[in-house]
């Protein structure tokens, strides 16, 4: 599934490239140059992610690469007569794994969720994915013209979520353990994000704004909680 993900991604930053090779407005002749006073920019996204897990309870860490793959529309609604300020507000996908130490299981008796920390544990591989359904709510300033599709641009706002699918996923020696059902989860999400950049590479950060598991996952008498940030860079297609 996410090796397709990754594929849908890479054919449209294709796509974006196709586009980036045809002529600009500026190098046509006058006669032919057609100026969009009505513009909107920036309406598709393709974003690639490090992410990370900040207030995780004791004994639990980060090992191995965490990643994310980000892709959706936003439709731009300028806000002024320069168009240079606008809203946007969109809907996208998103697909994340996160390698780590905190195991997650079921008691076979009564389906109980078990968190522990796997500090002291020799294993294979640990790791959980999420994927989600997102709607982003941005601010974004530029300093775009009708005539030219390279700018600076800082944008900022809310992403919201639904998180509809989370697998963690523990391999050992003759030993494995596949978690999906997660009572606990948080699944609703909320984050703030930044990005700024220029033309083609913008840089792009998120922090969730509640924790990705409720008050009732815990290690011991400790809540499990956990706060996910993402550091990566954004691509725009028209």
């Amino acid at each position: 599934m996410i090796k397709r993900i990754i594929l849908i991604g890479i054919c449209l930053l294709t796509t974006e490239s196709i586009f980036g090779q045809q002529q600009t407005i500026e190098s046509l002749p006058n006669d032919e140059r057609v100026i969009d006073s009505l513009y909107r920019e920036d309406q598709f996204y393709v974003g690639f992610t490090f992410n990370l897990l900040f207030n995780r309870p004791k004994g639990v860490s980060q090992s191995g690469f965490s990643g994310g793959l980000h892709l959706g529309y936003t439709r731009d609604m300028p806000i002024n007569k320069r168009r240079n300020l606008a809203v946007g507000l969109g809907l996208g996908y998103s697909v994340n794994s996160f390698s780590q130490t905190l195991f997650i299981g079921e008691e076979e008796e009564n389906e109980k969720t078990i968190f522990a920390s796997l500090d002291d544990v020799s294993y294979d591989s640990n790791r959980f994915t999420t994927h989600l359904i997102e709607s982003p709510l941005e601010l974004r300033w530029r300093t775009s013209t009708a005539k030219s599709h390279k700018f600076y641009r800082v944008y900022t706002g809310l992403r919201l979520g639904y998180l509809f699918y989370f697998n963690s996923n523990f391999q050992q020696t003759d030993n494995s353990v596949s978690q999906t059902k997660i009572d606990e989860l948080n699944r609703f999400r909320a984050g703030a994000t930044f990005t700024f950049g220029w033309n083609t590479f913008n840089f792009h950060f998120y922090y969730s704004l509640n924790s990705l598991f409720d008050k009732n996952a815990r290690i011991g008498e400790e809540p499990v909680g956990i706060e996910v940030a993402k550091i990566g860079l954004m691509f725009y297609i028209l």
